[in-house]
């Protein structure tokens, strides 16, 4: 961060719901590429994603999914990227989103599940769940946890995704909303889901871009980005999905109009709570599939 600009005028500024300058990097806990100075992500998209019926198509989604765990990993078969991701004695919590105006897609838990099961995981290891996860009898248990949801702003945080889809893993959510949950990586940090995140997934199908008030959605805010930004660091990933917000508000907008609140939340995931990466040359981007509009 230049010298001559404050940490307080850079959030209010907007240039962290870009997260356009370099930050300083102390600690990096969700690499597998043995302590790699830049967290791996993958972006893929097809434009073949959705049916004429507007529904995801389950068989396009699965080979997305597939493919993107192909390039994260490094591996050459897909049954030995799951295995670098799980063994088949671990207890598996699936994080999924529930919000009814943008939800986890269906197609995309069961893609998940799929793979799950075919690496091992008995059913009964094996959970879907969002908001009832601190009774959840597997999610109680689990050694491992699977965190995808959908990319939306929000009017607390400033974009609701990867970091903040752990806020049901607390039984006070309300803790976390002062100073536009400027602190939501803390829950990172709790017993209940420290060191068990395996992979992330923040889904990119159609995003919500703008909107104002604490329940709001308008579908005219939402766009066919057709995609799915996936990685084991939820910090780069929520990262690149907060530049491609931003991009798309320029481009709606016409004008610069920085996300607000500013999503600094993710930018304090990396200086303040050293959960991972957000400065973008600390992240080791990859596009794959369809490229037209990618908004970076």
């Amino acid at each position: 961060m230049p010298a001559h600009i404050s940490r307080r005028q850079f959030l209010k500024s907007g240039l962290a719901a870009g997260l356009t300058l370099p930050l300083p990097i102390t600690e990096h806990l969700f690499s597998k590429s043995n302590n790699s100075a830049k967290s791996k992500v993958v972006l893929i998209r097809r434009k073949d994603l959705f049916s004429k019926k507007g529904r995801p198509n389950p068989h396009v989604v699965q080979e997305m999914l597939d493919k993107a765990l192909l390039e994260l990993t490094g591996k050459p078969k897909i049954d030995e990227a799951w295995a670098a991701i799980v063994n088949k004695e671990d207890i598996v919590g699936i994080k999924s989103n529930v919000w009814r105006p943008l939800h986890t897609p269906v197609e995309l838990e069961q893609a998940i599940k799929k793979r799950l099961l075919e690496a091992g995981i008995e059913e009964k290891n094996l959970s879907i769940d969002d908001r009832g996860v601190l009774n959840n009898p597997v999610f109680k248990k689990a050694t491992a946890l699977i965190n995808t949801r959908p990319m939306r702003t929000h009017a607390w945080s400033g974009v609701g995704s990867l970091i903040k889809n752990y806020i049901m893993f607390v039984p006070n959510p309300s803790h976390y909303h002062p100073d536009s949950c400027a602190d939501l990586a803390t829950i990172w940090k709790l017993p209940i889901v420290k060191d068990k995140t395996r992979l992330n997934i923040l889904v990119m199908f159609t995003p919500l871009f703008h909107g104002i008030g604490p329940h709001h959605f308008n579908p005219k805010f939402t766009w066919r980005y057709k995609g799915l930004i996936v990685g084991f660091d939820p910090v780069a990933v929520d990262a690149v999905g907060v530049r491609i917000i931003q991009n798309k508000r320029r481009l709606y907008f016409g004008e610069n109009r920085p996300i607000n609140p500013p999503p600094k939340h993710i930018f304090l995931a990396e200086t303040r709570h050293h959960l991972g990466y957000a400065d973008p040359q600390k992240i080791d981007l990859v596009t794959l599939g369809w490229q037209e509009e990618i908004l970076l």
